[in-house]
């Protein structure tokens, strides 16, 4: 059976991380940060192939819905200039369509092969993976069904998609100044996180605990780690979420923040160590 290229990425970067994790856990359990940043390195390693695949089949897919309504246009100019529905598939199937391509490719030689109409663009809607392709397309295969004139439908949905489009950007626009929102509100929160570590922390005095314990007072070293880990924790916490938030918002897509996350993560990890 064959093995994809993916699958032996994600097993070799599974194996790095888990090693990077075992030898953290053995030997630098107690030394507190450097401990605390080869778990994150570790989890990095791990989890950032499975992250990048994910995130380039999301990138197609969208470029795919973008590159869609041209395509039908494109079919339908062809459909008008007297091809019938095989010629103005293999006519457009020359066209760069950028990562529809392929399967327009596959669409054409799959008409010229004989293949009925219906299950070829049953097909090709099921390559994509697209649901917004694929409802295009099961009204296409209606319509076809029927006998409707299959040239006026890839007309009207082309107008259709071309409107849901230039819907999406109008929305991506006014959710940028969101985008830019979410931004400032983390560094922000950043600022404040380190302020509070640089001069609130080393203000307190020694901290002592119930005296129903028995136990002696907490020293100022140790109320200052615990303090320094805790705001580690939340502004790795702080960033991961609210990149998720600004994808979601500017792009509609969980996946999309992502980026947006390994940015504000980057940033805040660097920013704390270095003025934390």
């Amino acid at each position: 059976m064959k093995i994809s290229m993916q699958i032996i990425m994600l097993a070799i970067s599974a194996s790095i991380g888990c090693i990077i994790l075992a030898i953290n856990w053995l030997y630098f359990k107690n030394l507190g940060m450097i401990f605390q940043l080869l778990n994150i390195f570790g989890a990095f390693i791990i989890t950032v192939p499975i992250v990048l695949f994910r995130y380039i089949s999301y990138s197609k897919k969208k470029e795919m819905e973008d590159m869609f309504p041209i395509f039908l246009r494109d079919f339908v100019e062809a459909v008008r200039s007297g091809m019938n529905l095989t010629q103005a598939i293999e006519s457009v199937s020359k066209n760069d369509y950028k990562s529809l391509t392929p399967f327009v490719k596959r669409l054409a030689a799959q008409l010229d092969w004989g293949f009925p109409v219906e299950l070829a663009l049953k097909k090709f809607a099921e390559g994509t993976k697209s649901r917004m392709i694929a409802r295009t397309i099961s009204s296409v295969i209606e319509s076809y069904r029927f006998g409707g004139n299959i040239a006026d439908t890839f007309d009207a949905l082309s107008s259709t998609a071309v409107e849901i489009d230039r819907l999406r950007k109008e929305r991506t626009l006014y959710l940028h100044s969101q985008m830019i929102t979410g931004y400032i509100v983390f560094f922000v929160f950043l600022g404040v996180i380190i302020a509070l570590e640089r001069y609130l922390v080393p203000s307190l005095t020694t901290v002592s605990v119930t005296p129903l314990t028995g136990e002696e007072g907490v020293s100022m070293t140790q109320l200052t780690s615990a303090y320094r880990e805790l705001f580690f924790h939340l502004v790795l916490m702080q960033g991961f979420f609210a990149g998720l938030t600004v994808g979601k918002m500017a792009e509609g897509a969980m996946i999309a923040g992502l980026k947006h996350s390994a940015f504000m993560v980057t940033v805040g990890i660097i920013t704390f160590t270095l003025f934390g």
